[in-house]
């Protein structure tokens, strides 16, 4: 069975990023994909310390609740990941988890460009809110900050981008 990983970033269960995640989760489901969600406002994942020991192995450290979303991360055949835009950009769980995933999605380890640890064949699709009306949240960078910051992570990791949908005016 082909497995989906759903994260949310948003403190609202209930809100406009958590219906988006869920709407696309469910016609994950109904495509036949096996989804894993995980809320990282219910998870402890702590700040990267920046101490490298990632680089070498692909494996944070720190063991909290960061390696069920690695491991989750790596099998995957497809991400969705909602954040709402907070000042052109993710939420900070969603920075942290970034963070903290480096080593597990990039090999920079002696190189001058980096290597991606992850497949073309994964697939992700960035979901966005932005309380900025649209095309206002566009032309003043607000969501378009947000979607950068997210595909640039996912960009590195040799994913393959399958869409970005911005909710504005929220």
């Amino acid at each position: 069975m082909k497995k989906a990983v759903a994260i949310l970033g948003s403190p609202r269960v209930k809100g406009n990023a958590a219906t988006l995640l869920e709407i696309a989760a469910k016609n994950a489901e109904k495509a036949g994909y096996e989804v894993s969600f995980f809320n990282l406002y219910d998870l402890y994942i702590q700040w990267c310390k920046g101490c490298m020991g990632c680089k070498q192995t692909g494996i944070c450290v720190i063991e909290d609740d960061i390696v069920p979303i690695r491991e989750s991360l790596l099998e995957c055949d497809l991400l969705m990941i909602s954040s709402p835009t907070y000042y052109a950009n993710v939420s900070a769980p969603i920075k942290t988890m970034f963070d903290r995933l480096v080593g597990a999605i990039m090999d920079d380890n002696n190189r001058t460009i980096p290597k991606p640890r992850l497949s073309h064949n994964q697939k992700y699709l960035l979901l966005t809110t932005c309380n900025t009306p649209f095309p206002i949240d566009r032309l003043g960078g607000q969501s378009t900050g947000c979607r950068k910051n997210m595909k640039e992570f996912f960009h590195v990791s040799g994913m393959k981008c399958i869409g970005k949908i911005v909710f504005a005016g929220t």
